[in-house]
């Protein structure tokens, strides 16, 4: 489909991020990797782990101080964020301090130019490459502190944490497994939640 677009378009290479606005809805559904329009793709699970972290993160999603609840966060899913020169992105979610980025952009076919505090990434079949390999190697280049890669194949978090070396794990869970993982680490909850459990007896949040 997108080669067929893009032939039609007579898109220039490599591509830029105003080729990727002038798509359909503005680009929805694709994104610009090293000069490549890239279409994302996602299915039920990918859509149903993407669900379930927004409502592990709302405890977060809120101005900072007062209640139990931690806030101090700005999320976004599918927001496209610009990196560098042909480097769009449109990770599947992205969360921002907000001392960095106190509220979205009205306009929501907007470009963050703020590089993001933390993302997560749900990874297809069909697009593991880049969130393993690319956009991994593009989320490091730029600094982002956190790096979540939720993989709905095997069922597996990896928490990822900048260091001047290269991203380090610091965790791996499966399934069954209860987490704290960073920067969220007041709410607690089982990772199986994000593949379809619908209990997490003792959760917080």
């Amino acid at each position: 489909m997108l080669a067929t677009m893009a032939n039609a378009m007579k898109l220039p290479r490599p591509a830029t991020e105003a080729d990727l606005l002038a798509l359909p809805d503005e680009g929805r559904g694709y994104e610009l990797i090293d000069g490549e329009l890239v279409e994302k793709h996602g299915g039920l699970r990918h859509g149903r782990a993407q669900i379930r972290l927004g409502q592990r993160l709302e405890p977060y999603d809120r101005a900072s101080g007062g209640g139990e609840r931690p806030g101090g966060w700005t999320f976004a899913a599918e927001q496209l964020v610009r990196f560098a020169s042909g480097r769009t992105l449109r990770p599947d979610v992205t969360g921002w301090r907000r001392e960095r980025l106190p509220e979205l952009p009205a306009d929501e076919d907007a470009v963050v130019l703020v590089r993001p505090d933390w993302i997560a990434e749900i990874v297809s079949r069909s697009n593991a490459g880049n969130d393993l390999v690319k956009k991994r190697r593009i989320y490091y280049q730029h600094g982002v502190p956190h790096y979540w890669i939720i993989d709905p194949r095997d069922e597996i978090l990896t928490v990822l944490r900048w260091t001047p070396e290269g991203y380090t794990e610091v965790l791996v869970a499966p399934r069954d497994e209860r987490v704290r993982a960073e920067p969220f680490e007041a709410v607690e909850f089982l990772v199986g939640v994000l593949f379809g459990d619908d209990d997490d007896p003792g959760g917080e949040g």
